[in-house]
């Protein structure tokens, strides 16, 4: 990717208002420093890693159990750095039990709303009570510190109270996309070994129920380490699969128990004791287990939410997100460590009309507003008016996260919504970050669709092929120095860990972003800069919609790429090579299609499926999606001299 391949700079549009520097959270921090600019907060944080995150974990308050004896240990070297080494903490004592018996008890935790019109507000004291109640439930069943416990659900109250009780447990917490088909579940469970499933009898879409426990049923019969099913009651559904012994209604595991149900005990972790396994899928073999600990994962998003986005107590935080993509978590850990308040909603956001998301603005009193680029596309077709007839009075800032953008519909969700006024905090990272590489702030100045600079802490760089630092032109976004929320390592996989991030620079994190740098000094970032397909805002590697169409029978090999979208981003699009004895037509196109969106879910759909005689493949049998893309796109594809069968290249641009 080239510089002239995209337009730096531009006007800025959004400057800080004195107020909102005054009050800000990020003015606040660099005062009790003794920091007097953001660029000098940005040296410091890069320079003095073990200082900045020492400072930040007094900034949050975090009680530690046990005090740790170091902040940071790098004597492995810095991809496996150890954070807050001897301390003992679960994270759960700060997100509540520091909460109960000071005023904040009292403050709404979670607000909710169901598409059918439910609403529900949970206080701190509400949510501790639960989140102990689920906690002792989960003991009686057996399950205990370090058991992997997943949770497939939709947007519920009772979804948070259970990825709090899990870690309050010392359990390991495994989220997953509600969306989900069974097979990206099974693969998942199996992976991590998961004992315990947190699911519902369903879910409403558009008005219509989708059978979620049939769903999990089908993952769990191939997942043989599942001994419990604790099933939420979501939509009275009357027609669900039952397997007694295994499967448990949430409201009689938690009820009838009071003296019980009292208090839990919030199990001792160290500090670097597991939390959490998120997957992500890379570009080739299984999804990847993102392991996250106690001191990891839940600091970086409250530093982020604080630093980035100014989250304060009062605030009310929306970000449409799904649990089992990052942003679910970090929705949970960062408003209740920051003793804010998170609005979750379970429903489509546009239904039944599209004003939807203004209305859940307006009626729950949301002061900052997160969503994708594809949503706002989405939204503006249908105009102004479902916008400016809510009160979106509120708002104070918006953000955005999932994929880049470009500035017409950046400017329409600037103007339209923010009323030229708010700034849009643009944010981007990664589930194996636990939140941002780049960041907007309230400090400093706004372009369409820039970002501000990286994330305080986050020594982030712009380099070419040889590892050296570019502006104003396209390179790889990297970072230099290792940050608490950093992942530790893969699960069950290392050596993939290793490979995918720390592999071609020594002590570099390479991310696998193209970005760049303006002349002005705001950051942009420009799509993935390998294989991976991202469908509004969700990763999907392309071994897994592969490994669905060559489980057909008339499927003999299949490739996978991401194409753009300009509602979602990008799309699905298949390859596929067909066994003899099978000709292609669109029967077989339209069951393939079907069979990808049944196993992944229906928002991985492909878009189409074509069907060629051959892919391009190197002499060792790798396919090359750089070169089906660039071949379908009509782009130029590159270098083909390591390709075993050039004519293939063909085949792609006249594919049926």
């Amino acid at each position: 990717m080239g510089a002239e391949e995209f337009q730096f700079g531009g006007p800025i549009v959004w400057w800080p208002t004195p107020e909102l520097v005054e009050r800000s959270n990020l003015k606040r921090f660099m005062e009790h420093h003794g920091i007097a600019s953001f660029d000098e907060l940005m040296q410091r944080s890069t320079q003095d890693v073990g200082w900045f995150w020492e400072a930040v974990l007094a900034d949050l308050d975090i009680r530690f159990d046990r005090p740790y004896e170091r902040i940071l240990d790098t004597s492995r070297g810095i991809a496996w750095a150890r954070w807050c080494v001897g301390g003992q903490l679960n994270i759960v004592r700060n997100c509540l039990d520091k909460w109960i018996g000071t005023p904040a008890q009292n403050r709404a935790a979670v607000r909710w709303e169901g598409e059918e019109g439910l609403t529900r507000v949970l206080t701190y004291a509400d949510l501790y009570r639960e989140v102990n109640r689920m906690a002792n439930a989960l003991r009686r069943l057996g399950l205990k510190k370090g058991d992997v416990i997943a949770i497939y659900m939709p947007m519920v109250p009772e979804i948070v109270v259970a990825l709090l009780a899990i870690a309050k447990i010392g359990g390991i917490i495994l989220p997953l996309f509600s969306g989900y088909g069974a097979q990206a579940i099974v693969t998942r469970l199996v992976d991590a070994e998961a004992k315990a499933l947190f699911t519902a009898d369903g879910f409403y879409r558009r008005g219509h129920i989708v059978p979620m426990k049939d769903i999990a049923d089908e993952a769990v019969a191939h997942t043989p380490s599942v001994e419990h099913v604790i099933i939420v009651r979501r939509t009275a559904n009357e027609s669900i699969g039952w397997e007694t012994g295994r499967d448990h209604w949430w409201h009689d595991i938690v009820e009838g128990r009071p003296r019980q149900n009292a208090a839990s005990e919030t199990e001792p972790t160290d500090a670097e004791d597991p939390l959490m396994v998120i997957y992500t899928s890379g570009t080739t073999g299984r999804p990847k287990g993102a392991v996250h600990t106690h001191c990891g994962f839940p600091i970086k998003s409250a530093q982020d939410m604080a630093h980035g986005l100014d989250v304060q107590p009062l605030d009310t935080l929306y970000w449409v997100t799904d649990m089992g993509w990052m942003m679910g978590p970090w929705e949970v850990f960062g408003t209740t460590l920051l003793g804010a308040t998170m609005m979750i909603y379970d429903g489509a956001p546009d239904y039944p009309d599209p004003g939807r998301l203004w209305e859940l603005v307006e009626r729950h009193g949301v002061t900052i507003l997160g969503i994708s680029p594809t949503l706002v596309r989405a939204l503006m077709r249908y105009g102004d008016d479902y916008v400016t007839q809510r009160d979106l009075s509120s708002l104070r800032i918006l953000g955005s996260t999932g994929e880049p953008w470009n500035p017409d519909p950046w400017l329409w969700f600037f103007n339209t919504v923010g009323g030229g006024r708010l700034p849009i905090i643009n944010y981007s990272g990664g589930t194996e970050v636990s939140g941002g590489i780049v960041m907007g702030n309230v400090l400093r100045p706004l372009k369409p669709a820039a970002f501000s600079a990286p994330v305080p802490g986050m020594a982030a760089d712009v380099v070419d092929d040889e590892g050296h630092s570019v502006r104003g032109q396209v390179g790889e976004l990297i970072v230099r120095q290792p940050w608490i929320g950093m992942t530790r390592g893969f699960w069950k996989d290392p050596e993939r860990y290793i490979q995918t991030y720390w592999s071609r620079f020594p002590d570099v994190w390479v991310h696998g972003d193209w970005a760049a740098v303006d002349e002005d000094g705001l950051w942009y970032i420009l799509g993935r800069s390998d294989d991976t397909i991202k469908v509004a805002g969700k990763r999907l590697g392309p071994a897994e919609v592969e490994s669905v169409l060559v489980g057909h029978p008339a499927v003999a090999e299949a490739a996978a790429i991401g194409i753009p979208d300009p509602l979602k981003g990008q799309e699905v699009m298949c390859f596929c090579v067909l066994r003899p004895g099978y000709a292609p037509h669109d029967d077989l196109r339209e069951e393939l299609k079907e069979r990808v969106a049944q196993h992944l879910g229906k928002a991985l759909k492909p878009r189409e499926v074509k069907f060629v005689r051959d892919l391009p493949k190197t002499r060792n049998a790798k396919v090359m999606r750089r070169v089906i893309r660039a071949a379908y796109l009509n782009q130029d594809p590159g270098d083909l001299s390591s390709l075993e069968n050039p004519t293939a290249v063909e085949e792609i641009k006249m594919a049926i």
